[in-house]
């Protein structure tokens, strides 16, 4: 599968905004142009694109939390281009991209718990859960490194 992750740029940023989850998932997930819009003025903020081949396919964002944690803020597949295994190829892609990062301890990412498909997928990756972020909203899982 020719899955890999590039950076967002002014030839590909119209494309990563157009792309878009299922009815279902929209409360989860949130909008990609604000998510640009966000990693442009804040320190730390890094976007990336799925690619399959030459498509983009999804997007990510993650921030550097602090010196020793990264955080998953953003993932997408779009919904023409779900169920075909990129979201898993995807996030080993950006596991090994993030744990780069020097100094890292831990890789913490948050859903919401009423998401049916989340717990399960995260967890197969190595995230347990922590319990709920400070506005009792998401859950919290981590990979500690």
């Amino acid at each position: 599968m020719e899955v890999s992750l590039r950076q967002v740029t002014k030839e590909n940023y119209e494309e990563v905004c157009e792309l878009d989850v299922t009815k279902e998932q929209e409360d989860y997930v949130a909008c990609n142009m604000w998510s640009i819009v966000e990693s442009q003025y804040n320190e730390g903020y890094e976007t990336r694109v799925v690619y399959m081949k030459e498509e983009p396919v999804g997007f990510f964002m993650w921030v550097k939390e602090s010196e020793i944690k990264v955080s998953i803020w953003r993932f997408m597949v779009d919904k023409k281009h779900q169920q075909k295994s990129i979201g898993r190829v995807s996030l080993n892609l950006a596991l090994a991209e993030i744990k780069k990062v020097s100094d890292l301890q831990e890789i913490e990412i948050c859903y919401n718990p009423k998401n049916p498909v989340a717990k399960e997928f995260y967890s197969s990756f190595g995230f347990y859960e922590v319990g709920m972020d400070e506005d009792d909203e998401d859950m919290l899982a981590v990979i500690k490194l």
